[in-house]
């Protein structure tokens, strides 16, 4: 199925991965179908070892079991931020090779940086996208959304239903909202569209400017 949006409407898109980044930004510089081997040439499980191990003794606990790789699609930006980078899997990862596999086909020269996530990085992360999004509106009229939110979202992350319903109504006012539970989101990263997992994918149709 096929809808095609036109005149004087737009379509404005945020897709929340539902993490935050922590430490630096990486150049990968060895990389071999989903393994990831060398990060700045040096071995990425150090790499991510020491960025675990810079993290506050409290930001530890709440990385471990939530670690992820966010992989950047433009390399042309001159600076990357949220919504720059598709996030994927950390599917483990080997001290004695140093190497990590990821749900990802990483390329040599690709910049990429470690993510967490957990309800309040889900939290900040929907709701700095959110705020980038009413600043590029400048206050253009909404005439309806979609939300497609993972199913490992809602209660099962944030305790409560309607969170990410909630915070779009209160950062974009009382739109007309439909949208479902998902288990896989399409949504774009850059000038691509991917299949993404615990996110949340808000479709608005919007006025053209």
């Amino acid at each position: 199925m096929a809808v095609a949006v036109g005149g004087e409407v737009e379509l404005q898109s945020v897709i929340s991965q539902g993490c935050t980044p922590i430490g630096q930004t990486w150049t990968i510089t060895k990389a071999e179908s989903n393994i990831l081997h060398k990060i700045a040439n040096r071995p990425a499980y150090e790499v991510l070892q020491e960025t675990f191990l810079s993290l506050p003794e409290p930001e530890q606990r709440k990385a471990r079991g939530n670690l992820f790789v966010g992989l950047v699609v433009n390399e042309y930006l001159e600076d990357f931020h949220r919504g720059d980078f598709l996030v994927r899997n950390i599917l483990g990862g080997d001290p004695k090779s140093g190497s990590l596999a990821i749900g990802a086909m990483p390329r040599e020269g690709q910049t990429m940086q470690f993510q967490r996530r957990d309800a309040a990085a889900a939290t900040e992360d929907m709701t700095a996208l959110l705020d980038r999004l009413v600043q590029r509106l400048a206050g253009r009229g909404i005439y309806g959304g979609c939300l497609c939110t993972c199913n490992g979202r809602g209660h099962r992350l944030f305790g409560r239903p309607n969170h990410d319903a909630g915070l779009a109504r209160e950062k974009l006012g009382p739109i007309e909202l439909a949208g479902f539970f998902c288990n896989g989101e399409i949504g774009p990263i850059g000038e691509r569209n991917f299949l993404h997992g615990y996110t949340a994918s808000l479709a608005l149709f919007t006025k053209r400017a």
